[in-house]
């Protein structure tokens, strides 16, 4: 943030783009049209926040997307994706933690599924899309109205808000935390994570300068879990 106050129409597009975020995925994820038409949807709403972001004056230095930052982003990308992937591998071969990886949305779907799950839905509709929206338009919209530090806590606090209804639905979908109790627990719980991987993508995206190292992270962790749960269930037979 500068040293000049902030513009009110500045102010006014971050608190627009908190509550649109907020609200986003938990109201339209519900929608059969955003669940049959998921990867177009949200390419669409990926390219018109970006669009909304230019024309509120932010630049492509602002949004992660300058061309000169992306060996920079890719490095420190593929430093933090590793890991996630490595884990993930070694879950699924290890008989121990084989169940861990268990999941019943993974369960239900046949090889062309999965493959359009990893290589287009997950991709497109999901980490394009939220990485688009969050390290980059929310992101950089609050840096021009907070302090670096409380820009990452409300960009990684709207990042939770915005997985509370898959948070619920994972859990049914599972038939975990079966009481209203232990379900709030479990939400809560889970959009605390949430939370705090966003803060973690947000440092590799002002690490780096680029978006593409949030990108690869997400796209680590998103696609290599189904792909590890499935590798869990075909060993286990």
């Amino acid at each position: 943030m500068s040293s000049r106050p902030a513009r009110p129409a500045d102010v006014a597009f971050a608190a627009a783009a908190c509550i649109v975020l907020a609200g986003y995925n938990n109201l339209a994820g519900v929608q059969p049209w955003h669940r049959r038409w998921y990867p177009a949807v949200n390419a669409l709403a990926a390219t018109a926040t970006l669009a909304a972001a230019a024309a509120s004056g932010l630049t492509a230095d602002d949004l992660g997307l300058r061309r000169d930052r992306l060996r920079s982003g890719l490095r420190l990308g593929s430093v933090a994706a590793a890991p996630v992937v490595a884990a993930c591998g070694l879950a699924a071969l290890t008989p121990a933690t084989r169940p861990l990886l268990n999941d019943q949305r993974v369960a239900g779907l046949d090889r062309r599924q999965l493959t359009y799950h990893v290589l287009l839905r997950i991709p497109l509709g999901t980490v394009a899309w939220e990485e688009a929206a969050f390290r980059g338009v929310l992101q950089a919209t609050l840096r021009r109205v907070l302090a670096e530090p409380a820009a990452t806590v409300v960009a990684s606090a709207v990042f939770g808000i915005w997985h509370i209804r898959p948070a619920a639905e994972a859990l049914a979908a599972n038939r975990l935390a079966t009481t209203r109790g232990a379900r709030i627990s479990a939400v809560t719980a889970t959009v605390a994570g949430t939370a705090a991987a966003g803060a973690l993508l947000s440092f590799l995206r002002s690490r780096s300068g680029s978006l593409a190292a949030p990108v690869l992270l997400h796209l680590a962790a998103n696609c290599t879990a189904p792909l590890a749960s499935a590798l869990a269930r075909t060993l286990d037979r």
